[in-house]
C-alpha cells in the first residue's frame, strides 16, 4: 500500500473516531455535518470519483436524521465527508502520478 493511501486511511479513522466521541447532536449538528458531506460528495463527483461507500454512508447518516438518531447521523454523516476528502485527494494526487507507473 502507498505512503499516500495510508496517509488517507489514518486520516480517516482520526475524523471517524473523533465523530463517534462526540457529546449528544442537535439536528442543527446533523445538518450542517450533513450539508459538509454533501458539498464534499459533488466535489468528489466533479473530479468523477465518487465513491460507492460514500454514497451509502450519507444514506444512513440521512435515515438516522430522519429517525431523530442525531448522534449516529452525525458520526455517519462526518464518516461521509471523510470518505469524499478521501476520494478528492485520490483524484487530485493521481492526476498525473499514473504517468510514474507507465512502461516506457
Amino acid at each position: 500500500m502507498s505512503a499516500a493511501i495510508k496517509t488517507v486511511l489514518a486520516a480517516s479513522a482520526l475524523l471517524i473516531a473523533a465523530a463517534t466521541c462526540a457529546l449528544a447532536a442537535s439536528e442543527a449538528d446533523y445538518k450542517a455535518a450533513y450539508a459538509a458531506a454533501e458539498a464534499a460528495n459533488k466535489e468528489a463527483g466533479n473530479l468523477r470519483n465518487q465513491w460507492t461507500t460514500t454514497a451509502s454512508t450519507l444514506s444512513a447518516a440521512k435515515k438516522a436524521g430522519e429517525a431523530g438518531d442525531f448522534d449516529t447521523a452525525v458520526a455517519r454523516a462526518k464518516e461521509a465527508e471523510a470518505l469524499a476528502k478521501a476520494s478528492i485527494f485520490q483524484a487530485t494526487s493521481e492526476k498525473e502520478r499514473w504517468k510514474d507507473m507507465e512502461v516506457r
